[in-house]
């Protein structure tokens, strides 16, 4: 005797149905969420320091406060001038370390004496807002030893950057993860933990 078909009713019909839909809905979702997840962890966002024009979006443009993007100070590029110009305002008649004669608003910079005339000009990252005041002094009137960087062990790699959106010289761009930096032509980097 042939077995007999049983009837589903129409709302059970459409619960079940649903039910298959919302599961392959998260099934799908969840794999490409890791899909994602795995391909940006490939690349990295990172600034072009040939491309920059210091406008100072990268202070205020970023998802963090302070910014992600700090200056990076290329020591074997620094000519440790007397009167740096990433250091003191244009128009300072003293060259001492008052905050009136400092270009960076945050005193980042830090400046020691090394010999007569030479001054060593360290940067305080944590103390970097990323407004790039520092590097366009240094780079208009100096050697162009600082320069602008993302770094990696503050950023959150969003999906889209919103500093990249808002940088006028298209100097963001998505660098693979095993080569996270882009440097100044000529410089040689010191070993980082972050990557």
């Amino acid at each position: 005797m042939p077995e007999e078909m049983t009837l589903l009713p129409r709302r059970e019909f459409f619960r079940k149905g649903m039910q298959c839909v919302a599961v392959a809905a998260i099934g799908g979702t969840g794999g490409y969420l890791a899909v994602r997840r795995t391909v940006g962890a490939r690349d990295v966002w990172q600034l072009d320091p040939e491309k920059c024009t210091q406008c100072g979006k990268c202070a205020t443009n970023c998802v963090l406060k302070p910014s992600a993007v700090k200056v990076v100070h290329a020591f074997a590029m620094c000519g440790y001038c007397d009167r740096c110009t990433g250091y003191f305002e244009l128009d300072t008649e003293e060259l001492n370390t008052a905050a009136e004669n400092q270009l960076c608003p945050v005193a980042a910079i830090k400046r020691t004496f090394v010999e007569d005339p030479y001054f060593e000009y360290e940067i305080d990252e944590p103390l970097c807002i990323g407004c790039g005041k520092c590097v366009e002094g240094c780079r208009s009137f100096g050697n162009g030893s600082l320069f602008l960087q993302v770094r990696h062990d503050r950023c959150l790699n969003c999906n889209e950057c919103s500093i990249a959106v808002a940088c006028p010289a298209d100097a963001f761009a998505r660098v693979p993860a095993d080569q996270v930096y882009l440097y100044r032509k000529g410089y040689s980097p010191p070993e980082r933990r972050d990557g």
